[in-house]
């Protein structure tokens, strides 16, 4: 990321961060201009950190709210709670849309965030607008109301009641019906109708809200008319069924919408600000630009702010995904959400309210959902012509040979009551989310899981995967690849170098020291162990100092290489490794070079995919070097310092000529996994990159990629059989139930059978071997 250019100096007690991500001022200067970023060259740092801070704010600068209308309109937001699907949010929309004096409405699933425009605020709008949000069944907070929590246990404990209600009455009406068949007829039409009376509620207000023909409107008509030619007991059990199935469903949406509420945890809700030398501590929420505050060791920021202290060295893994800190100097801007190292330190905010980075990740989040069409079930999207032309065609067959030629009442209205019957599409209700169910358990036996059926369809259908780079192809943490040895013996040099890194917690001393330990060195740590700020770090042994520095900060210990060793030096950084060198009285003893190495199964995995058909991409924040060197190892194409506004804007350009897939780890991601087709999520990710994406691969393993893409193209046959299978046999009982040919009892057989045989074939995928 560009972040890598923020320095060409280290924290101390850290290493030169600029060498660290083998870039140096002249390089980031080139990559901006690279990514046609208009600046002049400039000699002073204060003037190259105005530039770089200009580039942050310009690549993150948040999305315009309003809509394009040229009359005046007025943004009023919810926080709306309850909602169990995307297709709740659709409903949503639906029922606002029947209000007068609506200009634009925004229901964003993720991140339960309603927006409605409106020409005017007022009490009277916002008091219809959640009127009928409450109707709808949802509550809404308004955005000036207090901060609520869902109260998700007693919510699950509640939508939980009716379906177990409903399960103990079809109990006792069972065994009522082995006891007394007649009166347990009786028991199942009462167990019926008090299943379908909050369906059949649910139904009615979203038909009057805009939405005639959703699933609780089907569910309705398939209940009732199963009562109305005495299938009770298939309207009981077709009911019970739907309601596992929204529940399970809930579950399920809930768990994903989790993970975005981490980003807000991100920010610290109170922060210490400094005035005129006075501390005192205020809501975080109450920082304007211009402030200064202080924040200690272990402290995030809670805005986007400029750097007064000397230096610091600070986390940013929760924001990008990138493991090594960054070392950042006076006047550098760091974005807010970022994790302070060591010192405590003093800044200057500079963002407003809601404008800092964390705001602007969840706004991308936002608007990627929005700019992706809302995905419908198939159900609903079926049920929208299919139900309605079969309740009309069945009102006919009741109504009009018995007016025409004056035949017996009784005989069109059971035909008509058996083609309501036939028609009522139970099977696809029942037996389609049966393949999904066959799918996701065997996904769950690759390490992979999948939120849902949409899910699961889209993934069949990708033809290419974009992949973030640290973390997902590579282990997301640096390791020792060379060790170079100069007057003194490897051992020795790792030795020292174990000494002076000893205590420190920056990644790359960790690298040096577990490497030390892997090789038995036996060391006890150095003495007057000291920090050089833009340096590296210092030690005593034996009352001999020795350094360990980056090799670009030379001649600051008026220490110069050989030709030889600046041409090794050069090459490894070229493989895109990150070099430091040990020195000591003005003499090079060795040269360390560590780099994040490839996950083991990155090459096994993406040879895969590649004889599977599939494009593959990289996208990283980090520098061009390191890009190059690993996706030369990988074979694959790569995009380099990228910001997660690039990464998604890199997305959404492919997605609208190709079905594409992002792979990620980090918060950065979360936009472009979003904005994809799918998006996959690695096992040892950030929570928000494992709720935002359609899938995790919970093993962390690469090698569960393929596996799931064979599984889901599967999956995507086998419902296609399925539909073929559930509406052909429908259909051909249709026209002999029309012609008198079948009767009642072969058209509830024909119902249960189809439903028997498309399950069947589900379960094919639990038997899938690869």
């Amino acid at each position: 990321m560009l972040y890598n250019n923020k320095s060409t100096h280290q924290h101390a007690d850290h290493h030169c961060h600029d060498s660290c991500q083998n870039i140096t001022h002249n390089h980031a200067h080139n990559s901006l201009h690279a990514r046609n970023i208009n600046k002049n060259h400039q000699s002073n740092l204060g003037r190259e950190n105005h530039d770089h801070i200009q580039t942050q704010t310009n690549d993150l600068d948040p999305p315009p709210d309003e809509p394009d209308q040229q009359s005046p309109t007025v943004k009023l937001t919810w926080k709306i709670q309850g909602m169990d699907c995307a297709h709740c949010a659709q409903k949503i929309e639906n029922g606002i849309k029947t209000l007068p004096d609506i200009n634009q409405i925004k229901m964003t699933f993720s991140t339960g965030k309603l927006m409605v425009f409106v020409p005017n605020k007022n009490k009277e709008i916002i008091k219809l607008i959640e009127d009928k949000v409450v109707e709808l069944g949802y509550t809404p907070i308004f955005e000036s109301s207090p901060h609520h929590h869902e109260h998700s246990h007693s919510l699950d404990k509640k939508a939980l009641l009716p379906l177990v209600t409903l399960g103990i009455l079809i109990v006792i009406s069972y065994i009522i019906l082995l006891i007394n068949h007649d009166i347990g007829k009786y028991a199942f039409i009462v167990t019926a109708i008090i299943g379908i009376i909050p369906i059949a509620k649910e139904a009615i207000i979203l038909t009057r809200s805009g939405t005639p023909f959703a699933i609780e409107t089907l569910m309705s008509i398939s209940a009732i008319g199963a009562l109305f030619i005495g299938a009770a007991e298939e309207a009981t059990m077709v009911i019970f069924l739907f309601m596992i199935g929204e529940m399970l469903e809930g579950i399920a949406s809930n768990k994903a919408k989790k993970g975005i509420s981490s980003l807000v945890e991100l920010m610290p809700e109170e922060t210490v600000i400094v005035v005129d030398g006075n501390r005192k501590t205020v809501a975080s929420h109450s920082l304007k630009p211009d402030d200064i505050i202080e924040i200690s060791s272990g402290g995030r920021l809670p805005a986007d702010v400029i750097l007064i202290s000397e230096q610091a060295s600070i986390d940013e893994s929760a924001l990008t995904g990138e493991s090594i800190p960054v070392n950042y100097l006076y006047g550098d801007k760091i974005l807010a959400g970022s994790l302070v190292v060591d010192n405590t330190i003093q800044l200057k905010v500079v963002s407003e309210t809601g404008q800092n980075a964390v705001d602007r990740i969840l706004q991308l989040i936002e608007d990627a959902e929005e700019r992706k069409a809302p995905i419908e079930r198939f159900i609903d999207r079926f049920s929208r012509y299919y139900t309605p032309a079969i309740a009309l065609l069945s009102l006919l067959v009741m109504v009009i040979p018995p007016l025409l030629i004056q035949t017996d009442w009784y005989t069109w209205i059971y035909r008509g009551l058996t083609l309501l019957l036939i028609g009522c599409p139970c099977a696809l209700v029942i037996s389609t989310p049966a393949v999904i169910t066959s799918a996701l358990s065997s996904a769950a036996k690759y390490g992979v899981l999948i939120k849902g059926g949409a899910a699961l369809e889209h993934i069949g259908s990708i033809k290419m995967i974009a992949f973030d780079k640290t973390g997902t192809l590579t282990e997301g943490k640096p390791q020792v690849t060379d060790v170079i040895n100069r007057d003194i013996t490897t051992e020795h040099l790792l030795t020292v170098v174990a000494a002076v890194e000893s205590g420190s917690h920056h990644p790359l001393a960790k690298a040096i020291l577990d490497y030390a330990k892997q090789n038995k060195i036996v060391f006890t740590e150095a003495n007057n162990r000291k920090a050089i700020a833009g340096v590296g770090i210092q030690g005593d042994i034996n009352q001999e100092t020795f350094y360990v520095i980056a090799p670009n900060r030379l001649d600051t210990l008026s220490t110069q290489l050989t030709q030889e060793d600046a041409q090794l030096i050069q090459q490894l950084e070229t493989e895109g490794k990150t070099v430091v060198v040990v020195v000591s009285h003005q003499k090079l003893l060795g040269i360390i070079a560590l780099q994040d190495v490839l996950r083991q199964d990155a090459v096994s995995a993406l040879n895969q995919l590649h004889q599977l058909g599939l494009k593959t991409l990289m996208l990283t924040g980090d520098n061009e070097r390191a890009a190059k060197a690993i996706a030369q190892q990988l074979n694959i194409d790569y995009r380099a310092e990228l910001l997660p506004a690039d990464k998604l804007n890199e997305i959404e350009k492919i997605s609208t000529t190709t079905a594409i897939a992002m792979v990620g780890d980090g918060i950065n991601d979360s936009p472009a996994m979003k904005a994809a087709t799918v998006g996959i999520a690695m096992g040892s990710g950030t929570d928000v990159a494992l709720e935002t994406a359609d899938a995790a691969l919970t093993k962390n393993s690469l090698l569960s990629l393929p596996k799931l893409i064979r599984l889901t193209r599967f999956a995507n046959r086998n419902i296609k059989q399925n539909i073929t299978i559930a509406l052909g046999i429908k259909l051909i009982f249709l026209i002999t139930s029309l012609f008198g040919i079948t009767g009642l009892w072969l058209a509830v057989l024909a119902d249960s059978g189809t439903t028997a045989i498309v399950t069947a074939n589900a379960l094919r995928l639990l038997k899938l071997k690869k």
